[in-house]
């Protein structure tokens, strides 16, 4: 049973109440504003996705809707990149000390050369899926082809000091393909992802040519403190190894070894030699005519 007198407490604990979601708020309002204030200034993920889009695009027309009629015309779009890359370079406040006309140019002087290495990526998915029938399948279809496009842009820029865009890069391809690859790791040519779902690739691995890799394959690294930053954490990976889906390599000191093939959902910490098989022993029961009511 309430009382008349009631009626002031309880207003009373009302307004204190008020009070302290207000000062509370304050307190918190202030802490966002104060993040808004140090934030890294850098365009929007889409802006600098969009370039490298139309990059991949004037490479590869099977990636773009635009068409070009004369070698002035592609020129004139090269240009026009190289000048939107300088924007967006500019843009970026952790490039303010940056050389970033120079990096614009050297990296469109790479360009070629990337786009050499890409169609060597292109060949080794052409000639090493059945299921590929022509080169345009791979092009406008193939994740792993669209995840090498950008980890090799971004490892161009990593590799003239441009900080979080190349980062930026790889992970939209990420978020599009399942397909995690730092823009630090070395990878050589004629690369081969399939289907490629849940393949991580860190930041130091180092992966030879004419590798392939299935879905679900870690290359990655036994620790992952803080201060191994500057060390070498993830494997390497020599020339013509096979690395069957869900296999799982782990450690900077890490070799396998040339030509061996790693069998699925394989757990490796350790070297082997070139020329080695590795593949799991699973535990399967299989009973016959156990199901009987089907």
């Amino acid at each position: 049973m309430e009382c008349e007198g009631d009626e002031p407490i309880k207003n009373k604990w009302y307004i204190d109440f008020s009070i302290r979601i207000f000062r509370m708020n304050k307190n918190f309002f202030n802490h966002i504003l104060s993040r808004q204030q140090q934030k890294e200034i850098v365009p929007a993920n889409k802006i600098i996705s969009a370039w490298a889009l139309k990059v991949i695009g004037l490479l590869y027309p099977e990636l773009s809707m635009s068409s070009y009629s004369s070698t002035s015309e592609i020129e004139e779009e090269y240009n026009m990149l190289q000048k939107e890359l300088l924007n967006i370079l500019n843009a970026t406040r952790a490039c303010k000390n940056c050389n970033n006309e120079e990096i614009a140019i050297d990296f469109f002087k790479i360009l070629p050369e990337i786009y050499r290495v890409l169609n060597t990526d292109i060949y080794s998915l052409h000639t090493g899926d059945p299921a590929a029938r022509v080169e345009f399948e791979v092009i406008r279809a193939y994740p792993g082809f669209f995840a090498l496009c950008f980890y090799r842009m971004a490892h161009e820029l990593l590799k003239l000091d441009v900080p979080l865009l190349p980062r930026i890069l790889t992970e939209y391809a990420h978020s599009r393909t399942g397909i995690d690859i730092h823009p630090g790791a070395l990878i050589g040519e004629y690369f081969f992802i399939d289907h490629g779902t849940g393949i991580v690739i860190g930041e130091t691995a180092e992966i030879g040519s004419h590798v392939k890799l299935y879905q679900g394959v870690t290359l990655g690294a036994l620790s992952v403190d803080k201060n191994m930053v500057f060390k070498k954490r993830h494997p390497t990976v020599q020339d013509h190894v096979i690395i069957y889906s869900g296999a799982t390599i782990l450690g900077g000191d890490t070799v396998i070894g040339h030509h061996s093939v790693i069998g699925g959902n394989v757990w490796l910490t350790k070297s082997i030699p070139p020329g080695s098989l590795v593949y799991h022993n699973p535990e399967i029961t299989v009973v016959e005519n156990k199901i009987v009511n089907y």
